[in-house]
């Protein structure tokens, strides 16, 4: 059950906590924000990408949309030349209420296309929670901010008889279409209204965004279209291909504010969001309050040393890492629950002064998350990590099942496994127990089983069939092909395997944790089931039929078939349980790391990424390659040479990743791949600082590996209400881009010799210093004897 620091509701223990950091800081109160740069890899945005105007995981995430029609290519195109609307949800298969200020003849009845403005770079501003930009065909000046729930305009007109702002509720925004709407005048200064967003292939049922906008002058006339034609004077437009304008006039330069606060339950919930939230029209003060509250939240990593550069992308890195999974509860606590036959309204525990202990959350896969959001999150935002697994525990119990990736309060079944698994078990190991434990291992053993998440493929809505969750229980493996029939996504028995074994290890500490003896043994051994798909003869992982054949022929360059957003070559390393005996497969650390070297080698080659192209036959090429950091499977990689004692490898190729991959500010690059909702901003986090966990802190006694980070000083501040200490800073001496060889290190005054410490240690405070040198000290941290901790010891 919840302890006593459970107890202070999340949402202002966020802010209290956040602010009392950046006092630690002694830096000016706005530099974190002024470092970010919202435009990296802007070019080329998935829908739920980019952000603005947005506060730290806020429902309302409003930015200017180019391109509306698909989850990917879409939202925010930093190339593209036309702003076709601002909408106010950006989020894992959610989006909604696009607006746009227009003047002149009007033409919103006409569509996107037809109504969109072009605008400038050279006149536009974004950073964390505000955006300006010209929209050069109407003259029009649109500055954007927001709360959590509630976002805020303030538009610059020129002088026009007519003016307008449309509400259409006709487009398709990212992968949802818009089924309907609702809209009703309610004075001559406010609107308010209901718009359902449709189905998609991976959130299965509709899902209602309700509204209300307020505006801070009186328009004039409130009119409507549908199916493509202007609607005489209304009260009220509702049903599909619908959309609303407010009609008024402007003198030059005449300013008008508008609020739009949303809800997920009702229009009461969205008036309770606005009046809580922004009761003022003070747009100004918002914007610095946004600012102040990045600020403080960025302000938890401290970093010193580097290049400006590099500053400005640690710190936009850091900042993706805390958006893109978005609160979707009210700030009464009301939620709703789409587990059912249809939507019921339901309410978050409330403290003793009525204020709710934990947010609902929308959220994108925990998919690969063991290597960034583990880590990140549960040791610099641990108070985030616990109001998740509430969520997800609070879904549990409403739908029978712990989400793998929730949207529109229902499961999408999102990847494959059970993905939650390692973030609540690394969560509790690290001390962070503010839920329900026995709650949540019975909801973590149950998606073990047949008819939980390991039953469920990728976006498999109605059936328990795709994950071969019966044939890895009764063969010890997934076969490849599981079934004629296509249940879902990602039927990739081999890299099904290896994250069953890797989550039933998981699974298998927390037992041994909580004294559950028979289960520790059945789980711990079935994470031993990753030898069942190595092929000793090719000496790589490789997929298997029903009967126990290898699979002809053999190409471990090939994508998918088998391994999920993968292939053999990059899933052979996927046993973060067990390294070590990996290496003994593999036939000992020399020619495990001379294999891992070579594949480092030649995906140097092509940047360390699989590049982009819109051509299949390019794609299918450009997925031939042996580590790939455009995706999640292969992350751990250069972390594997710290357990076959050539730590000064994992240096070595960490700098070059962050180099290739990870560096630089431009639109036009940044992580050349799929960012999914902070998991590269995170990882790319704890390269920079030197710090990863390649079994993601789920081991009986959670540590942290060692890496070369690429600042002079990290001061990480610990959240007290967690940890016992204040802060915990690493150190380098005779830091550079060439010295990235760690020659000695040191630990708290003492020296240090391993290439890893505990997790317990860091959180009491201290310090790590690491002296860096030009070429690698091949003595330090490479005892075998001394390597990280693994399920087995090398053969």
């Amino acid at each position: 059950m919840c302890i006593k620091k459970c107890l202070l509701p999340l949402s202002i223990l966020w802010v209290t906590s956040a602010c009392v950091f950046a006092q630690n800081t002694s830096r000016p109160a706005l530099e974190k924000t002024a470092l970010v740069e919202p435009m990296v890899d802007a070019s080329h945005s998935r829908f739920f990408y980019f952000s603005s105007a947005s506060r730290p995981f806020g429902m309302v995430n409003l930015s200017p949309d180019m391109e509306l029609d698909g989850t990917w290519n879409s939202g925010y195109r930093y190339d593209e030349d036309t702003i076709k609307c601002f909408s106010h949800i950006h989020c894992w298969e959610l989006s909604g209420i696009p607006v746009l200020p227009t003047t002149g003849e009007f033409k919103g009845h006409l569509g996107p296309s037809a109504y969109g403005s072009s605008y400038s770079h050279q006149q536009e501003v974004a950073k964390p929670g505000y955006h300006k930009v010209v929209l050069k065909d109407y003259g029009i000046t649109a500055e954007l901010t927001s709360t959590t729930r509630v976002g805020f305009h303030r538009y610059r007109f020129p002088k026009s008889p007519s003016a307008s702002i449309l509400f259409d509720f006709t487009t398709v925004l990212g992968s949802s279409g818009t089924q309907s709407a609702s809209v009703k005048r309610t004075s001559a200064h406010s609107i308010e209204g209901a718009v359902t967003m449709a189905a998609t292939v991976r959130r299965p049922k509709p899902i209602t965004i309700f509204f209300i906008a307020e505006f801070d002058k009186d328009f004039e006339s409130f009119n409507g279209w549908q199916n493509g034609k202007i609607l005489s004077f209304t009260e009220r437009v509702e049903g599909e291909h619908t959309g609303v304008f407010l009609r008024f006039k402007t003198a030059e330069n005449e300013v008008r504010k508008m609020k739009v606060a949303i809800s997920y339950v009702s229009t009461a919930e969205a008036k309770r969001n606005l009046q809580t939230e922004l009761p003022h029209w003070d747009f100004d003060r918002i914007v610095k309050e946004s600012a102040n509250d990045w600020n403080a939240w960025l302000g938890r990593i401290e970093v010193e040393g580097g290049t400006l550069t590099a500053q400005r992308r640690f710190y936009t890195d850091l900042w993706h890492a805390l958006q893109g999974r978005r609160i979707v509860s009210d700030v009464s606590g009301t939620y709703i629950d789409n587990t059912g036959a249809k939507p019921v309204t339901r309410q978050m525990p409330l403290d003793a002064k009525g204020k709710p202990l934990f947010n609902s959350y929308n959220s994108d896969s925990f998919w690969g998350a063991q290597w960034s959001l583990n880590t990140l999150w549960h040791l610099v935002y641990p108070e985030v990590t616990e109001s998740f697994i509430n969520s997800f525990l609070e879904m549990y119990k409403n739908g029978g099942l712990i989400p793998r990736g929730p949207s529109g309060g229902n499961y999408t079944y999102v990847m494959t496994g059970a993905t939650m698994t390692p973030f609540i078990v690394s969560a509790y190991m690290k001390g962070i127990r503010g839920f329900d434990v026995n709650k949540a291992y019975e909801g973590m053993r149950k998606d073990h089983f047949p008819g939980g998440m390991m039953s469920k493929a990728g976006y498999e809505h109605n059936t328990f069939k795709g994950g071969g969750i019966e044939d890895y229980i009764g063969l010890g493996y997934v076969p490849y092909p599981l079934s004629s029939i296509k249940y879902g996504y990602h039927q990739d028995g081999t890299a099904q395997t290896l994250e069953y074994a890797y989550q039933d290890y998981a699974l298998s500490q927390m037992a041994k944790t909580l004294g559950k003896t028979d289960d520790f043994l059945l789980f711990s051994k079935r994470a031993l089931n990753y030898k069942n798909v190595f092929n000793k003869e090719i000496g790589w992982m490789w997929t298997k039929d029903r009967t126990g054949n290898w699979n002809q022929p053999v190409d471990i360059l090939k994508y998918e078939h088998g391994f999920v957003e993968g292939n053999a070559a990059q899933y052979s390393w996927f046993v973060p349980q067990d390294v070590k005996g990996l290496i003994g497969l593999m036939g000992g650390p020399d020619a495990f790391t001379g294999k891992l070297n070579e594949s480092f080698t030649k995906a140097r080659t092509h940047g360390f990424v699989s590049g982009k192209s819109e051509n299949p036959k390019d794609q299918e090429l450009n997925r031939r390659v042996y580590i790939n950091y455009g995706n999640q499977p292969c992350m751990q990689t250069p972390f594997l040479f710290n357990y076959a004692g050539k730590p000064w490898l994992t240096q070595y190729w960490t700098r070059q990743l962050i180099d290739s991959v990870y560096s630089g500010i431009s639109p036009q690059k940044g992580y050349s791949g799929d960012e999914d909702q902070g998991l590269m901003g995170s990882l790319a986090v704890l390269m920079k600082i030197g710090l990863f966990s390649t079994n993601g802190g789920t081991s009986e006694k959670p540590f942290y590996e060692i890496t070369s980070p690429i600042f002079d000083k990290v001061t990480i501040q610990l959240n007290q209400k967690y940890y016992s200490g204040k802060q915990f800073v690493i150190s380098t001496k005779n830091n550079s881009a060439k010295n990235v060889y760690i020659q000695w290190a040191s630990l708290n005054g003492k020296p240090l010799d391993q290439p890893w410490f505990l997790h317990e240690t860091l959180v009491k405070g201290g310090q790590l210093i690491l002296q860096m040198g030009a070429q690698p000290n091949k003595l330090w941290g490479s005892n075998l004897k001394m390597a990280p901790p693994s399920m087995s010891t090398v053969q």
